[in-house]
């Protein structure tokens, strides 16, 4: 049977828009060449380049020198990290979150090896991390705080500003984790008060393999690539400069519509959670107000998510069970365990995440097949009444029954 595809896993990558896709096209003929040769040709790429970078600035209410472009939000969040805790005095000091995406996680495991010291912060039921906490941990030799803006698998919205401002009193660089966020909330830096921000292209319907992050000026950074002198000298490699000019107009296509998009998508992500509370028993909403307007992070006791999620798949329904970067895996959530949920709510956590294409008889036709779904995979399997056998012989199992769909 061919099923009309419904995507609701825009936290995990949102497909390229088409003005966008235009955008880069005519950015093209002048791409062809490198922005930092001196001959006509590459003049042509930079001024493209520079373009991009005056209305990127613009849109974060900074200046064209704080934007270093990237390649993802990955390598954004590594060069702030990396780059500030390296620049600063050794023994030094970072302090960030238990909720953070694996690219900070990460990053700091390579600064503790580096022999830098991390306070990780705990996280309430809902995912808020407590102000007078967040200032309880600031030490004297505290080099940088990263508190990500939005989370990307329950949703919740941080008091960015808040933290910023406690930090910036304190002598502290504060740095945020904004990629979830350019669709749905404000990015202007000098609102958020905030010293490093990070953004993703392909979050907000541009072209993968483009991120930036803004630095401040005066903040003191280290390169963490070596090589040539690209962006300011704080990323060298020649700049993906059609991808550049598409981040652009993505991000001020998501600026323009950011309002009327919103509350569009959070009426529908919030007529989703209401329905699911109302037709499905046992079910807990993870994540609470304010969150990202189009995330809606749901656990279904008594259900493994892997199976939700191959179930939903099957009927053209595409969701996750956590972050992109870890759901093929299917490993328990770091978010989930940090809002202190016990196992059975962790493991049958899925996520829906809708888009500005979503639209009102997706979410009908998504609610016309989950009650039936979660009710069919919380009955008994086979002799093992209450439990499941072997994931892959289950999963052969669902498959083939789900085809009846």
């Amino acid at each position: 049977m061919n099923l009309e595809r419904i995507y609701l896993d825009h936290a995990a990558t949102t497909p390229l828009r088409t003005e966008v896709a235009d955008a880069m096209r005519e950015a093209f003929p002048a791409a062809n060449y490198n922005p930092s040769s001196l001959h006509a040709e590459g003049r042509r790429a930079r001024a493209v380049l520079e373009d991009a970078r005056e209305r990127v600035a613009s849109l974060l209410g900074a200046a064209r020198n704080e934007i270093i472009f990237t390649s993802s939000g990955t390598e954004a969040d590594d060069l702030a990290l990396l780059g500030v805790a390296r620049a600063a005095q050794r023994g030094a000091h970072v302090v960030t979150t238990a909720i953070e995406h694996h690219a900070i996680t990460a990053a700091l495991d390579e600064l503790a090896d580096e022999g830098l010291e991390t306070t990780v912060l705990p996280v309430d039921r809902d995912g808020r991390v407590d102000a007078a906490q967040f200032a309880s941990a600031l030490q004297p030799n505290t080099a940088l705080a990263s508190v990500m803006y939005a989370n990307n698998e329950v949703g919740t919205v941080q008091p960015i500003a808040e933290l910023a401002a406690i930090a910036r009193k304190r002598g502290v660089v504060f740095h945020t984790d904004a990629v979830q966020a350019p669709s749905w909330l404000s990015l202007d830096v000098r609102e958020l008060g905030v010293d490093l921000l990070s953004l993703s292209a392909h979050k907000c319907q541009g072209p993968k393999g483009v991120g930036l992050l803004y630095v401040r000026s005066g903040v003191p950074m280290g390169s963490i690539l070596y090589g040539g002198g690209q962006e300011f000298g704080r990323r060298p490699g020649t700049q993906n400069v059609a991808g550049i000019a598409g981040m652009a107009r993505a991000l001020e296509l998501a600026a323009l519509e950011r309002n009327e998009q919103s509350g569009r998508v959070a009426a529908l992500r919030d007529r989703l959670e209401t329905a699911i509370c109302a037709t499905i028993p046992d079910v807990r909403i993870n994540g609470a107000e304010p969150r990202l307007a189009n995330n809606l992070n749901v656990s279904f006791a008594g259900i493994e998510s892997g199976m939700l999620l191959i179930a939903l798949d099957l009927c053209g329904i595409a969701v996750s069970a956590g972050s992109a970067c870890t759901s093929g895996d299917l490993e328990p959530s770091h978010v989930l365990a940090a809002m202190a949920l016990e196992s059975p709510w962790r493991e049958g956590a899925i996520r829906f995440s809708l888009g500005v294409g979503t639209t009102a008889a997706q979410i009908d036709t998504v609610l016309g097949s989950l009650p039936r779904l979660v009710a069919d995979l919380r009955r008994p399997t086979g002799q093992m009444r209450g439990e499941w056998v072997d994931s892959e012989r289950t999963a052969r199992g669902w498959r083939q029954k789900l085809e009846q769909y």
